[in-house]
Order: C-alpha cells, then structure tokens, then sequence
C-alpha cells in the first residue's frame, strides 16, 4: 500500500493512531483497532487513483464520470477490501472493520453533487454504501477516526476552535444517521472520544493552545 496508494497508506496510519488512542482510555482492545484500521481501506489499493488522497499533479478521474459512476466507484473499495481479505485469509475480526468503517453512511461529495445539479427525484441507493453500521466499541471507534482524520486534511484553518467543529460536527452525523446505534458506547465515552481527538488533531498538526498574556 505504502507503494501503490501511497495516501491511503499515510492516512491509515494516522486514524491507527487516532483510534488506538482512544480505545486505550475508553476500553476495548488497542491492538484489534490498530489492526482493524490498518486494513480498513484496502479496497483502495484497486483503483487508487480514484481516492482523493492518492492523487496528484491535479489529475482527477471522476472529471470524466457522472456522480452515480464515481459513487459507485468509491464504494466499492468497501466490498473489494473484504474480497482482497478473503483471498488473503485475513481474520473476520479484521474484515469487520472494512466491512463497517462507512457503515451506512452517503457518499457525500458525489451526493451533495448530484442534488445541487439535478432537478428529478435522486436513487439514493445509489449514493449509500451497504453497511453493517459498527456494534462494538472498536468498529464504533474506527469509524468515527476515520471521517475525523479524512475530514481534517482538507480544513484550510487548523486549530484549536476548527478542530472542536469539526469533531462535534462529525459525532452528530454519526448519530444522527443511525451510525451508532448498535455501538456499545456511553455518553461518558463519547466524550471522552471528542476529547482524545482533539487532543491527537492537535498533536498531528502540531498546533499550539493560545495562552492568554500577562498583563503589564
């Protein structure tokens, strides 16, 4: 991966990060989330060029696709992961992550697209990846690193106040859409999580806390 989808590769290992970290001081198993978000995006390794974090010189496929095209693309990195665990007999417990980490979530750039250019009714299921949603701690834990991580490369102002929308904002789609319902988090872990991220954003991006100055 590290060769062939050089991005992917690079963001799996933050969100390994991201959510080994948080599983360690909410409870669960780090080394099971680690796995599981290193192999979260295999899939990708067909086709990488269609992810955003795998291209360069301003070369991007999907110019060429229309949104139901370039959805289906991206969502099938989520069946050819499982595929490509199969074939390489990697364990259910890992599979579980790359079959859950979009759980049911859209696919929102090509979907926001497709209904600010067209007027007739939108296939929805044409833009919504097949799940499962996550039902433990760890699956839970992945998927919201992994829109957190995604989410944040492409912020043009990173610090303290943007990191804590963002986060809030990506914990309330989660649980608005139904991601969550089968996790076995509580409102205690919750915000422990918001926390853990804000803490490992800032740690990522190197961005300093403004203190405030002593008065003269």
């Amino acid at each position: 991966m590290a060769e062939e989808a050089p991005g992917t590769f690079q963001h799996s290992l933050q969100v390994a990060n991201l959510a080994e970290g948080a599983i360690l001081i909410i409870g669960g198993n780090p080394l099971l989330v680690r796995a599981g978000a290193l192999y979260h995006d295999i899939g990708k390794l067909i086709g990488p060029q269609y992810f955003t974090e795998n291209q360069a010189f301003g070369i991007n496929p999907h110019d060429q696709l229309s949104f139901e095209e370039s959805a289906k693309i991206i969502m099938e990195h989520v069946n050819r992961g499982v595929e490509l665990a199969h074939k390489h007999k990697i364990p259910d417990q890992i599979i579980d992550f790359i079959r859950t980490h979009h759980g049911t979530t859209k696919t929102g750039y090509f979907f926001i697209e497709k209904n600010n250019n067209h007027e007739k009714e939108i296939d929805e299921s044409l833009f919504t990846y097949p799940g499962p949603v996550p039902s433990t701690r760890e699956t839970a834990v992945v998927m919201l690193a992994d829109s957190i991580e995604a989410a944040s490369r492409s912020m043009d102002k990173k610090n303290n106040e943007t990191f804590k929308k963002l986060i809030d904002s990506i914990f309330q789609q989660k649980t608005e859409a139904g991601q969550l319902d089968y996790a076995p988090l509580t409102f205690r872990d919750i915000t422990l999580l918001k926390e853990i991220f804000l803490e490992k954003l800032h740690n990522i991006y190197h961005v300093r806390i403004n203190y405030p100055q002593k008065d003269s």
